[in-house]
């Protein structure tokens, strides 16, 4: 699947993904391939799995298209830790 990160909580090494009018789907830090964090906005590709009732993405990776089509969120500047 491919999507856009909607917020990424640096401090707790975990964030949540884009799921159009669906529940957000959350991503962890170990699930992330070739990269440590994830900044709001970034084009990601991953696998989603159901667990405890809620979505979880797995293998993580950066997709060759960096920013979304849509939205103007990428001059907003990144604070690690703070909800954007």
């Amino acid at each position: 699947m491919q999507t856009v990160v909607k917020k990424w909580f640096r401090d707790k090494q975990s964030g949540f993904l884009d799921n159009g009018n669906g529940p957000d789907i959350f991503v962890r830090k170990a699930d992330l391939v070739n990269c440590d964090f994830l900044k709001v906005g970034v084009t990601v590709e991953f696998e989603c799995y159901s667990e405890k009732h809620e979505l979880i993405a797995k293998k993580v990776k950066l997709s060759n298209q960096k920013r979304s089509q849509q939205g103007g969120r990428s001059n907003k500047p990144f604070r690690p830790g703070v909800m954007t």
